[in-house]
């Protein structure tokens, strides 16, 4: 269930905070724990294991977060300077001590692509995850990571919604391991089904585009912990005339 920051390093990670690397890379990274398979179509739920770096309601070109003085947009995340969906996004952070399977937030049709990395090699992500874990803080203004890692869009489109939203996967420093677990293109998939899992630390973004036909409402804050499956990130309200 979602957690504050403070409660979920003091409780998670309390456990395991002190093993090397290299043990919990081998005994703790991969573990995929059984959960309840929730199904309610009036939500969307986490598709990851992780803390909300950001949750906003943002034009495609507008600045979701400010890296060193730069603006990181949905054109920027999405490597698509003709996307022009003004859309809800929230940002998940996941460190080394999550779950790293991601799951589907809304029942749909999924097809993928891999999108190359800007710059010749992955930036680092430990900066973010040090100030999660050691100052119980967000920030994001090392996240340079977001401007060039290697990334996966996932573009899955809802019938009952009538629209397509999107599923962003970010791999981290010098690990382009983002690995579907269905290669078939426009596959559907049940709510909180698992499609994919991102090796060691990295990050997932939901994006849904604004819609004629239903209000969004968050229903988590910022700095929490949530997790895939489990947890809600967005209220789906239908809207009347």
């Amino acid at each position: 269930m979602a957690k504050t920051l403070k409660e979920w390093v003091n409780t998670d990670v309390k456990s395991v905070k002190d093993r090397t690397i290299k043990w919990l890379s081998q005994h703790y990274f991969f573990r995929d724990p059984l959960r309840p398979v929730y199904s309610d179509l009036s939500f969307f739920f986490s598709p990851a294991d992780g803390i909300i770096l950001y949750q906003k309601r943002v034009k495609p070109h507008e600045s979701i977060v400010d890296i060193k003085g730069k603006n990181y947009s949905l054109q920027d995340s999405m490597i698509d300077y003709s996307y022009n969906e003004e859309s809800i996004v929230v940002g998940i952070f996941m460190t080394f001590y999550d779950v790293h399977i991601n799951r589907i937030p809304f029942s749909g049709h999924l097809s993928y692509k891999q999108l190359e990395r800007i710059d010749s090699h992955n930036y680092p992500m430990l900066y973010v995850e040090r100030h999660i874990i050691e100052d119980l803080m967000v920030n994001t203004k090392k996240a340079d990571y977001l401007y060039s890692n290697q990334r996966t869009l996932n573009k899955i489109f809802a019938p009952k919604l009538k629209q397509f939203y999107y599923i962003l996967q970010v791999a981290d420093f010098d690990v382009d391991v983002i690995i579907p677990f269905q290669l078939k293109q426009n596959f559907p998939f049940h709510q909180n089904q698992r499609f994919s899992q991102v090796r060691y630390g990295s990050q997932v973004d939901l994006i849904i585009p604004i819609s004629k036909l239903y209000d969004f409402e968050f229903t988590q804050e910022e700095g929490m912990h949530v997790e895939a499956g489990i947890d809600t990130l967005i209220k789906i309200n239908e809207k009347f005339e």
